[in-house]
């Protein structure tokens, strides 16, 4: 268990893994699966309990008979063995249906990149050649995706990339699933480009309001590389960036000030506006795990050439994520100081 907690905890320390209070891990232990409550922070692990027990075998039954109940396992929780008031991850069904006893499920950017892709199965082939892997296409996260998952699973699969969403990885020991874990995230890795430095004088000119120039000076290259800016424009490429963004960006037309660009879309303050080859502004009120999201969205895009065929989410896939109560559950506990 502390070797599970100490991973977790270096895991969530990197932004090119995992962003704010995304990702998951789990660990099968005496009919007991611990895995990670909903909402905590990864990067937490050995500060903090983050994990919450489950009866696994009840959740492997409510999967087969279709129960409600495994879309949130808040029924599954062996609350015998804990006091901690936390839901458990809308992922726990993913954790579940993987036999091994340890299970890491990780917004790993190097995947990302390619799992946005329409050919991503093609894409995969030959750099995880040789792994026992599998690919599921995109599904949204909870008992849905656990069903998904079990029907691609295969005798021995470990390495399981989740379309327009992530990485999860299956061992037996915490040692094996780390090494795991690299090793596709290394296998898979693309050359980010160098974007040019923010103009700072027009970001000036369209901040206030709340909105100001921001913090990391890497984010602003989802604005002044046009291949960054021409991806991240074509829609939500996964999940966490629509709970913690909102769906898309939004970008500002010509000399148009980021609190007029956000009333123009509809989304008064939204957590970022982007400034087109200026930069990009952020909202003061935007939390830590937006300014995660916008770090991730930075780092994904510059990994990705203006003639990839991103398959972003549908407006359909964003509408479920931003009406489910488990992710306004998670964004609720979000609200932390930045």
């Amino acid at each position: 268990m502390q070797d599970l907690l100490a991973l977790a905890a270096r895991l969530g320390r990197d932004p090119l893994v995992i962003q704010g209070p995304g990702g998951n891990i789990s660990l099968k232990r005496d009919g007991v699966m611990w895995v990670k409550a909903s909402g905590t922070w990864m990067a937490e692990a050995e500060e903090r309990p983050i994990l919450i027990p489950i009866d696994v075998a009840a959740v492997l039954d409510g999967l087969a008979t279709d129960d409600p109940a495994c879309e949130t396992c808040e029924p599954f929780v062996r609350r015998d063995l804990t006091d901690l008031a936390l839901r458990p991850s809308i992922e726990t069904t993913l954790h579940a249906v993987m036999p091994q006893r340890v299970v890491v499920h990780v917004h790993c950017v190097e995947t990302i990149a390619t799992a946005c892709l329409s050919d991503a199965t093609e894409r995969l082939a030959t750099p995880l050649s040789g792994l026992n892997w599998s690919f599921v296409p995109y599904v949204r996260p909870g008992a849905s995706l656990g069903r998904a998952m079990a029907e691609h699973l295969k005798a021995g699969t470990d390495v399981v990339v989740l379309g327009k969403h992530g990485l999860v990885v299956a061992a037996d020991s915490v040692t094996e699933a780390a090494r795991l874990r690299a090793e596709v995230s290394q296998r898979l890795a693309r050359t980010p480009r160098t974007a040019p430095g923010p103009d700072r004088g027009t970001l000036e000119a369209a901040a206030g309001d709340g909105y100001a120039i921001g913090d990391d000076d890497c984010w602003h290259a989802i604005a002044t590389d046009p291949i960054s800016l021409s991806a991240a424009q074509c829609g939500s490429l996964y999940p966490d960036h629509v709970v913690f963004l909102g769906p898309g960006i939004v970008a500002a037309e010509a000399a148009e000030r980021a609190v007029a660009a956000a009333r123009r879309c509809g989304r008064a303050a939204v957590p970022l506006v982007v400034i087109p080859g200026a930069g990009v502004l952020v909202h003061e009120a935007a939390t830590s795990g937006a300014r995660a999201l916008i770090r991730c969205l930075a780092d994904v895009t510059s990994r990705l050439e203006g003639d990839d065929p991103i398959s972003p989410l549908s407006a359909d896939d964003e509408a479920q994520l931003l009406n489910w109560d488990a992710e306004k559950y998670r964004q609720s506990l979000d609200a932390r100081p930045s």
